[in-house]
């Protein structure tokens, strides 16, 4: 089984959350208790939810709604909407504790002539109270999660399992998702360019450079993260145990059938055939923002063809395997369970709990029925959420 070496084991875990204007909350601070599980327990529409999207904003990204900035400040029932929002955390780990803070404050937002708000607003990160970049917070925590919104991960569209497979990978390298957004940026920018008259072939040919050399960076980095999936998920036995995950893409078959430096080159050449196509519709035909996340079951059955059930158990299982590398690199991460009754039945919910708090990770789970977490008992510690307030159970 793999496994983390006790020496190297880095188990960061909130000890202390609080929200301003932040969906349904308008302020809230709770502390925790640092190497146990948290469950959050009320009825829909309490805001338990927003409380697991606040965690998720701990890490780089979007968080696990994939929201945009207008949609994290608080909405009054009047009607009104703040402007200025704020998450902020305080993280221990093995060497102390580190203050994480995240959100947009009034010096982000720039108002027009006539009084409205420019959508000119950018989320602000702060660790240890200095400004830092968002990427500068993977150093600090690495978050996963599993939503009912993601039991559609095999029926979607491509993008959703490339998202997510990007999103794994950079929890091993922080250096993907940096490289996944310098691709998209280039590729703006050479559609851009192409669409303008008299368009320089230099400059077009120098982002078509930048991005064979990002693309075939990502397609290599998805192909060994996937690898490393599948071997873990080997490992782990029954029910998922000869599950594949493979990406199908243009450059990651031509890394599978030579060196990096021929795929460059092909990617390259394929880019500027397709310069007057993209030119019209924008984008580009070959790359790898067109690749796609491919899992087989154990019987052989693709996943999309799957039952629900059995969709779910590949899901957990790539979940699992991804906690366990990650884990094993000496930082286990924060894993927030959304509804987990509408995933797993008793069985699994008890071997996901018992296989995540060995390896060291905070769990965060949500439910409407606290009897979910039996298993839990003595190793969580349980709050219940109703009308903007977290309140302790101390009776579990």
């Amino acid at each position: 089984m793999l496994a983390a070496d006790p020496a190297q084991r880095f188990d960061p875990a909130v000890t202390r959350l609080a929200l301003t204007q932040f969906r349904s909350y308008a302020s809230l601070r709770f502390d925790l208790d640092t190497p146990r599980a948290v469950v959050l327990t009320g009825p829909n529409g309490a805001g338990k939810t927003n409380l697991l999207e606040a965690v998720s904003l701990l890490a780089p990204g979007r968080g696990l709604r994939r929201a945009t900035l207008a949609d994290f400040p608080r909405r009054a029932a009047s009607g009104a909407t703040a402007r200025e929002w704020a998450v902020a955390a305080r993280i221990q780990g093995p060497v102390g504790s580190t203050d994480v803070g995240t959100g947009i404050d009034a010096g982000s937002i720039a108002a027009s002539g006539d009084g409205d708000v420019a959508q000119q607003e950018r989320r602000v990160v702060r660790i240890d109270g200095r400004p830092s970049r968002g990427a500068a917070l993977a150093d600090v925590v690495t978050v996963r999660w599993l939503t009912p919104a993601m039991d559609r991960m095999f029926t979607d569209a491509a993008a959703r399992r490339r998202r997510f497979l990007d999103h794994l990978a950079s929890g091993a390298d922080p250096a993907h998702a940096t490289r996944v957004s310098a691709f998209e940026r280039t590729m703006r920018q050479r559609s851009r360019l192409l669409r303008s008259p008299g368009w320089n072939p230099r400059w077009v040919a120098a982002l078509e450079e930048k991005m064979a050399e990002l693309g075939t960076a990502i397609a290599a980095g998805r192909l060994e993260y996937a690898a490393r999936l599948s071997a873990v998920m080997a490992e782990t036995g029954a029910p998922a145990a000869g599950a594949k995950v493979v990406v199908r893409g243009d450059v990651e078959a031509w890394l599978e059938s030579g060196p990096a430096l021929e795929a460059e080159d092909r990617f390259r050449a394929a880019l500027e055939r397709g310069r007057d196509r993209d030119g019209i519709v924008g984008g580009a035909s070959t790359g790898v923002h067109r690749s796609d996340l491919d899992v087989t079951h154990p019987n052989g059955m693709p996943a999309a063809q799957c039952s629900t059930g059995e969709q779910k158990t590949l899901l957990f299982a790539i979940i699992e395997a991804d906690v366990r590398l990650v884990a094993a690199a000496g930082k286990a991460p924060l894993l927030l369970l959304d509804e987990v009754s509408a995933h797993l039945d008793e069985e699994r919910r008890a071997a996901l709990f018992d296989a995540v708090l060995t390896l060291g990770s905070q769990v965060w789970a949500t439910g409407t029925d606290a009897s979910l977490f039996a298993g839990l008992a003595g190793r969580a510690q349980f709050h219940e959420v109703r009308e903007g307030r977290v309140i302790p159970v101390r009776d579990r």
